[in-house]
């Protein structure tokens, strides 16, 4: 069984009767309206968990601001579920204020946030750099930072909002190789809970998500992009796969929407029951 196989005994639940392929009015025939009337802004959305979430929040009902590096990827992604797309570099301060203003500008508001954006550095803790570590800080921590900070007054305006933080296991657990990442990550779960604390009398939730091993190239890039490798960590997990990008993305989906009105400043961890023991 391959990484990305969840295996022949049985099909993952969320893939049961679901599309994310829209049809020429812009529905999908599985959505059921749950952001209607929201604006989402998801950052790192060109491929991967971002295209996941971008595409299920759009079927949804929102309308949605995707946001990456890679504008080709990005703009493909948007034109498929119908958003606009921002080259944006997360790490840089005024590259958030045009993407924050933009968004007003076009739409008058801003409902939801998804921190998506992020990236992956393996390495051992006495061969890490100082620059590969402060990259991954400008990029997993900053740009999580200067994403809350930046949406937070107009959605203190509205008296209303949600922020996702896209943290990892990795957030709630030392892991080998990973230094650097683990630090970044770790930092993402404690500003969630700061912000959250001081924003709750707003009517704004911030909560962060704690994937596992996701079907994405970062999986890849932890495996050093060995096969055999990936395969093996997959069949050590407690399900024996790693998980689709949709399964985080319908997660996000629930912190985003109404449903979730009373989470606030909590870890929602989809990891298979990797970090259960």
């Amino acid at each position: 069984m391959s990484a990305s196989d969840p295996g022949s005994a049985s099909v993952p639940p969320w893939s049961v009767g679901v599309s994310l392929q829209r049809d020429a009015s812009g529905r999908d025939d599985a959505g059921m309206d749950r952001l209607a009337g929201k604006v989402a802004i998801v950052t790192g959305a060109a491929r991967g968990q971002g295209t996941a979430e971008a595409k299920l929040f759009a079927a949804e009902g929102a309308t949605v601001v995707l946001t990456d590096v890679l504008v080709a990827e990005g703009q493909a992604t948007a034109a498929s579920c119908g958003g606009t797309f921002h080259q944006h570099d997360v790490s840089n301060e005024d590259a958030w204020q045009r993407v924050v203003d933009a968004t007003l500008e076009a739409h008058g508001r801003i409902d939801v946030l998804v921190n998506n954006a992020g990236i992956f550095h393996r390495a051992r803790m006495i061969d890490h750099t100082l620059d590969d570590f402060r990259r991954l800080l400008d990029i997993n921590t900053i740009g999580v930072f200067l994403g809350m900070r930046t949406v937070a007054p107009p959605m203190i305006a509205q008296q209303a909002g949600s922020i996702v933080n896209i943290s990892s296991i990795a957030g709630l657990v030392g892991a080998p190789n990973s230094i650097g990442y683990g630090a970044s990550k770790f930092a993402v779960t404690g500003m969630t809970k700061t912000a959250a604390a001081e924003l709750a009398r707003f009517g704004i939730r911030v909560n962060s998500i704690h994937p596992g091993m996701i079907e994405t190239e970062m999986i890849h890039e932890v495996a050093g992009h060995d096969e055999a490798r990936l395969e093996k960590i997959a069949n050590s997990t407690p399900f024996r796969r790693s998980a689709a990008p949709e399964e985080i993305a319908y997660l996000a989906l629930y912190l985003a929407s109404d449903e979730s009105s009373f989470s606030s400043g909590s870890q929602f961890v989809a990891d298979g029951a990797v970090t259960a023991t």
